[in-house]
């Protein structure tokens, strides 16, 4: 990834075939008939290496939520790919979880970011928009049964009331070897991105790259905060980057 950051773009601007597999702005029909808008800013990702070098947070790369089989379309298995910015939300929520369960979550194929042109998207479903994700296995516990599923789906629900824990069970709308959670239909507009409402494709193509966010990326102190408390102790805060040196540096 360049020092710039990730770069966004309009999906209105990519070529033809592209875009007719993301369809920006069209709208999409839920199970329960109602309308939503798909996504029309998507981060670029240039090849497999950036994909699997991006991270979104400490422990999740971007590249897993790319993995896909011939189910997707494919030109849209080919870089340079798309995926809707609302994935950096999940990311966030994800990490979340992971932090909450002190072991590696480990995302099933097809189980993050699908396109309206996927075999799966059936309807609209959060996959098409970047903000839901199938997980197959927690730390070494392999989701096929009902106790290991809702174990996991109660640690989802106490940890948060922003997103949708599918139950388990046999019927539509429900899991019995997989674990759902999803943020709805989301969609996210990077702050240096602009909003010009033109829905169509331009001469001079629409992009912007992501400021880095991290202090440390902004020349901020790389040692560690000393924070003052009442009393006149100190404390060290963890530096962003630190973590357990035992930890796996990725979701998976």
């Amino acid at each position: 990834m360049t020092e710039s950051g990730l770069k966004v773009v309009d999906a209105f601007d990519l070529d033809a075939e592209v875009r007719s597999l993301l369809r920006p702005q069209e709208t999409a029909e839920d199970k329960q008939g109602r309308q939503h808008r798909l996504p029309r800013y998507f981060y670029e990702v240039p090849s497999h290496d950036a994909a699997r070098e991006i991270r979104l947070t400490p422990q999740f790369g971007l590249n897993e939520f790319l993995l896909v089989d011939l189910k997707e379309a494919q030109r849209l298995r080919n870089y340079p790919r798309y995926v809707p910015c609302a994935v950096r939300l999940l990311a966030f929520y994800l990490q979340r979880l992971r932090e909450a369960v002190a072991t590696p979550l480990h995302i099933a194929v097809n189980g993050g970011y699908r396109s309206p042109a996927h075999r799966l998207s059936i309807g609209a479903t959060p996959h098409m928009w970047g903000t839901a994700v199938d997980l197959y296995r927690v730390g070494s516990v392999v989701l096929r049964d009902q106790n290991s599923i809702e174990t996991y789906n109660r640690v989802a629900e106490e940890l948060s009331d922003d997103w949708w824990v599918m139950p388990y069970g046999h019927e539509i709308g429900k899991a019995d070897d997989h674990m759902h959670l999803d943020l709805g239909y989301v969609t996210l507009v990077p702050r240096e991105i602009n909003e010009d409402g033109q829905e169509a494709p331009q001469q001079v193509p629409r992009f912007a790259f992501e400021e880095r966010r991290r202090g440390d990326r902004r020349g901020w102190p790389t040692e560690p905060v000393t924070i003052a408390h009442p009393g006149g102790a100190g404390a060290h805060g963890p530096h962003p980057d630190d973590g357990d040196p035992d930890e796996p540096r990725s979701g998976s």
